[in-house]
């Protein structure tokens, strides 16, 4: 959500912020702006919109020369998205200027602080705040001014900062909100994300809650917040430049889609040794495992669909007992803790904020938390117990496709890891399903050459107002997250119901030629589901199934079916998401919609 990059060395500025703010668009945003010293003032281009018209504006970075300078795209929270509201801010005189994500919780009362003071605020945004408070106490001492003002706000927030008075250096804050620091050639760079800089550095330090950082174009210092200086070592990031890169499809979305194949065999190849799942990075022992009663899975979006069908897989597998929970909701209801409670938070970039937050009121409760992450070294990678990667490298449309896949096969591996040692399953069961999983890639990727088909089909729906996807069980999770796809990146209205409530009050939305997508993967709830699907369809829904190959009774109850191929029952999901996610696809094609970057979302949610 939002994104910040900042540089400061022997180059032009401008074009690097440019480049590296357009690596962070998938985060979400609205707006955007530059600001760079241009040897005796410091000079701010912004605008409401896409990065392309800053770039206009600014003719790719040509009309604001300097080598020192920061930039910013913003997702509005406090003020509508507008060029006044858009960062970087400025104090009252030019000075001092600010970039900002998060949010200031406190900042009204910090703002009639400054308005006593005689500071007059020209945007609605709680950045603002921040300009004038670095002011208020700036006395010729940037790194002062900074730790003052951090004891003083309340809230999350990552800082880019740049003081007229010294203009040799940048300086970079974190508290809650993401920000990593890399030297360059000739000069350092910041970044919420790595995207940002993979063109420029492999090396990065992750800045840590409460650290600030003083860069020179030759030097990069770290200090907490007492002005006391710490060391820090660099992490190598070993993603292929080329990741990030659309590589000749049209849209991130679909290259992603199309990468799932690779995120799964990447996410368990290393994990499968001799018949055997081995989880080096999880650093947990049998009888730690044993000593496990109860799992609480916490996640929000998609991850939050990946952990209500890992239930499903956990408890049929292992018998322990699971929970799923919002993150949202987690920490705001009280949540019970026993001994013996494992909590799993999962989230792709790590940083997602209600997801963190329920990290950490699950370990201040004594609970141990494991991590099911995608980013090496973030905030969630760093303070969780353990630690579980899913290898699906960098992903940047911002509806989920590949990562959500990886996350489905590392909940897997953990439910067969936990069933083996508890003995609920032996080394016939556990070889069995173990070649199922080696079969997914192939047949994911079967599914995606099958396109065509979906394409054509979802060309029938691009003027839908309602689409309802049903199913029971595993089916249920996976019509959650079919549901989200098409509705974020189509703005199509649509929901997911478990179809045994269609009678309590769904089925009264149906209509005549309402789309009806029906998911029955679960053979033992084959004939329930197809009398679901003849309600809806006696009352007027054109009834779309997505089934398991040899299911042709399903085509009685449907009017247009996708097979999909024999696996486990409980690795079903990885299969039948694949038409659900093209479906959506194709119809926010259709509609011309900006798939990878739709409206009003950000990749990754870093405020609550």
């Amino acid at each position: 959500m939002c994104g910040i990059v900042g540089y400061i060395g022997n180059q032009q500025a401008a074009p690097i912020l440019l480049d590296g703010l357009s690596k962070l668009e998938y985060r979400g945003y609205d707006s955007a702006g530059i600001a760079v010293y241009n040897g005796e003032k410091i000079d701010m281009i912004k605008s409401k919109g896409r990065l392309k018209v800053l770039s206009e504006l600014t003719h790719d970075g040509e009309t604001l020369p300097g080598t020192l300078g920061i930039g910013h795209t913003r997702w509005a929270t406090h003020g509508s998205p507008s060029d006044i509201n858009a960062h970087p801010h400025f104090n009252k005189d030019e000075s001092i200027v600010v970039v900002h994500n998060g949010i200031i919780e406190n900042y009204l009362k910090l703002k009639k602080k400054l308005e006593k003071h005689g500071y007059e605020f020209v945007s609605e945004t709680d950045t603002e705040v921040i300009a004038h408070l670095l002011d208020y106490y700036y006395n010729g001492n940037p790194l002062q001014a900074v730790t003052k003002i951090m004891h003083r706000m309340e809230g999350s927030y990552a800082l880019g900062i740049v003081f007229q008075d010294h203009p040799d250096e940048l300086y970079a804050v974190r508290k809650d909100s993401p920000l990593i620091v890399g030297h360059t050639k000739g000069g350092n760079i910041i970044a919420s994300d790595v995207p940002a800089v993979l063109k420029y550095t492999r090396d990065v330090f992750f800045i840590e809650n409460e650290e600030i950082v003083r860069m020179t174009d030759s030097t990069m210092e770290f200090f907490n917040v007492d002005e006391e200086p710490i060391e820090k070592e660099s992490v190598r990031i070993e993603w292929d430049v080329n990741a990030a890169e659309k590589g000749g499809y049209e849209h991130f979305m679909l290259k992603e889609m199309y990468e799932q194949p690779k995120a799964i065999t990447d996410t368990f190849s290393p994990r499968i040794k001799d018949g055997k799942i081995v989880i080096d990075e999880l650093n947990m022992t049998d009888e730690e495992i044993k000593a496990i009663n109860k799992i609480m899975i916490v996640a929000c979006g998609s991850a939050y669909h990946a952990g209500v069908t890992s239930k499903y897989v956990f408890e049929g597998l292992s018998r322990i007992p699971v929970e799923v929970d919002v993150a949202s909701e987690f920490r705001y209801r009280n949540p019970i803790l026993e001994e013996g409670t494992l909590v799993v938070v999962i989230s792709q970039s790590g940083e997602t904020a209600d997801t963190l937050a329920a990290l950490r009121e699950s370990k201040a409760r004594g609970a141990k938390v494991l991590g099911i992450v995608n980013v090496v070294g973030s905030s969630i990678a760093r303070e969780a117990d353990n630690v579980m990667y899913t290898w699906a490298g960098p992903e940047i449309a911002v509806a989920t496709t590949k990562a959500y896949s990886a996350q489905l096969i590392s909940l897997y591996l953990l439910a067969m890891k936990f069933a083996y040692v508890k003995g609920e399953i032996d080394d016939t069961v556990l070889s069995d399903m173990l070649e199922d999983l080696k079969s997914l890639p192939a047949q994911v990727e079967m599914l995606l050459n099958n396109k065509q088909k979906i394409q054509r089909f979802a060309n029938r729906y691009l003027a839908a107002r309602d689409i309802f996807f049903i199913g029971r069980g595993i089916d249920y999770a996976i019509s959650m997250e079919g549901s989200l796809k098409l509705k974020e990146i189509s703005y199509i209205h649509s929901e997911a119901y478990a179809a045994g409530e269609l009678k309590h009050g769904t089925i009264s939305l149906v209509e005549e030629g309402t789309l009806v997508a029906s998911v029955l993967t679960q053979k033992e709830l084959y004939k329930k589901m197809i009398s679901n699907m003849v309600e809806v369809r006696t009352r007027g829904a054109f009834v779309m199934a997505v089934t398991m190959e040899g299911n042709t009774e399903v085509e009685r109850a449907a009017d247009y079916v996708i097979y999909i191929p024999e696996t486990n029952k409980y690795f079903t999901n990885s299969l039948a998401i694949i038409p659900l996610q093209l479906f959506g696809y194709y119809v926010s094609v259709g509609r011309g919609c900006d798939v990878d970057k739709p409206r009003n979302l950000a990749k990754s949610v870093t405020v609550e």
